[in-house]
């Protein structure tokens, strides 16, 4: 599976000037590559990020998580989620699974991984206990 030089080019601005709350990534099956699909922009909310990810497909994202610690610091962590709801299609599990690791190299300053299923399982809260 190839990684389109877009999915780098943005993920390297969301970390490094943060000019992207979020970015949401969709294999191409026919082109065999991984494309950009969506790109938040840092007034965006998390609610505009998770609406963004399909109901019945696959996806790659990659959210830019600010928070306070228990100190009073301000931070973020960057998350990489791999979106497979249920009821997406066996196909398109397989090659977003089979693909996942190799894409995520790709992606130099993740730190934090999720898989989710269903919204539940990448909810505010989950960010959070993860994010400490």
């Amino acid at each position: 599976m190839a990684v389109h030089d877009d999915c780098k080019l943005k993920f390297l601005e969301l970390k490094a000037k943060r000019t992207h709350r979020f970015i949401v990534f969709k294999i191409e099956e026919k082109q065999k590559q991984v494309i950009v699909e969506k790109v938040g922009e840092p007034a965006q909310s998390y609610e505009d990020f998770s609406a963004s990810l399909p109901a019945d497909e696959c996806r790659y994202a990659v959210y830019d998580f600010d928070f306070v610690t228990e100190e009073n610091c301000q931070k973020s962590r960057i998350f990489f989620i791999a979106w497979c709801p249920d009821i997406a299609r066996v196909r398109s599990k397989m090659i977003y699974a089979s693909s996942k690791d190799r894409f995520k190299r790709e992606l130099d300053g993740i730190q934090i991984e999720l898989q989710a299923t269903d919204p539940t399982e990448m909810g505010l809260d989950v960010f959070k206990s993860r994010a400490n």
